[in-house]
């Protein structure tokens, strides 16, 4: 028998409220972090088909966390999701504050290390939060399903056209800081896959800048802005040597990924 529960982590140092689920059958903690649509994509299978459960019948104690902006966060202490600021935010933030205050919680509730499991958008973000002391101490292991970071070898047309038609700077131009992924036109055709209801800009122009660019940095806001935030002309890059050796770390993915 499994028993589920409902939390709220402690709010980001940048005041976003995450949700957390719990399906607990056992006394090993597993923290499972996935980035948009939310951390439902982890059961959307069969019950032997789905890691969450998977995992839980195995006796582990998964957690599994909601990222800011997804329909199981709880939204901003100050902020409503109609301001300007509160999607002003990429995998960074998501790295950086999201993932750090969902381990933190959940070590404070087990008084454990966490085993962490991330899923594409969830290993960059990974990867970049191992890269802190601070939050690299709370995990005792990771895996990484369809590991990304550096994504200049990207081959998928659909996602190259977007870069080539320099989309980030069109909506930045535009002032567009959210999309309507169910808007009438893609309703019927990915109603599950976009079940959240609406995508970052920020984030996405940030993935698209690590396309094009070909490096692993913080977000890069432009020179003048890159001085003032990171007292520096580019945006600094996250150093994987620093992730700990002793870390271990499993990494898998498909032929077509």
């Amino acid at each position: 028998n499994k028993s589920r529960e409902s939390h709220i982590s402690t709010q980001t140092s940048d005041g976003f409220l995450l949700g957390l689920q719990r399906v607990s059958s056992g006394i090993i903690n597993l923290g499972v972090e996935k980035a948009p649509p939310g951390g439902d994509a982890w059961f959307m299978d069969s019950p032997n088909q789905s890691l969450g459960f998977i995992l839980a019948d195995r006796g582990f104690d998964v957690w599994v966390g909601n990222m800011r902006g997804t329909k199981w966060s709880h939204g901003h202490s100050s902020l409503s999701d109609g301001d300007k600021e509160f999607w002003d935010w990429s995998w960074q933030e998501m790295a950086l504050y999201d993932l750090e205050a969902m381990l933190a919680y959940i070590s404070s509730k087990t008084n454990s290390k966490v085993f962490v499991v991330g899923h594409s958008q969830g290993t960059i973000m990974s990867l970049a939060a191992f890269t802190q002391p601070d939050i690299v101490n709370m995990v005792e292991a990771a895996a990484l399903l369809s590991p990304i970071s550096y994504l200049d070898h990207i081959t998928s047309k659909f996602v190259l056209n977007l870069v080539n038609f320099h989309l980030d700077e069109a909506l930045s131009l535009l002032g567009i800081h959210q999309l309507n992924l169910k808007s009438n036109i893609l309703t019927n055709i990915i109603e599950m896959a976009c079940d959240g209801g609406r995508v970052d800009c920020s984030d996405m122009l940030a993935a698209i800048t690590v396309i094009r660019k070909g490096t692993f940095a913080k977000y890069d806001y432009g020179t003048l802005k890159n001085v003032l935030q990171y007292g520096q002309s580019k945006p600094p890059a996250f150093d994987l040597g620093l992730i700990p050796e002793s870390l271990p770390i499993w990494m898998a993915y498909g032929g077509n990924d």
